[in-house]
């Protein structure tokens, strides 16, 4: 099993959906590593050699913000906005949507399970006699 960029890519795919599963890279850049160095897409993550695995890796660690690095960065741009008491910042610290997305229907991702307010149905007043 190769690693590349701490993660583990699955033997069994092709090289170019392979390196998808590097958070960071998608079918663009993938595509885009595969050219620069010359490698067939088609060729699956198994029937690499450790200096194609070494390329990938060197590649990436120079050109490529990736995994926890990327993560890290996007906290802090999101942590920034929160800090400034911009709109967007207000957005994510209610847990709403942030570009300008409807609420009143939809953004149930956003917002979570509904939450009934008022009594809801009244009991139905049962039988005497």
């Amino acid at each position: 099993m190769a690693r590349v960029s701490g993660v583990d890519l699955p033997n069994n795919k092709r090289l170019d959906i392979a390196l998808r599963y590097i958070y960071g890279i998608g079918p663009v850049v993938s595509s885009e590593i595969i050219k620069e160095l010359s490698l067939e897409p088609s060729k699956r993550v198994k029937d690499l050699t450790e200096e194609e695995v070494n390329k990938i890796n060197n590649l990436i660690t120079k050109n490529l913000k990736v995994e926890g690095d990327l993560r890290r960065e996007i906290q802090q741009n999101i942590k920034r906005l929160i800090d400034i008491g911009s709109y967007r910042g207000m957005r994510h610290r209610r847990n709403l949507p942030v570009r300008g997305q409807r609420t009143k229907t939809n953004a149930r991702t956003r917002r979570g399970k509904r939450k009934t307010v008022g009594a809801g149905k009244a009991p139905s007043p049962g039988k005497k006699g």
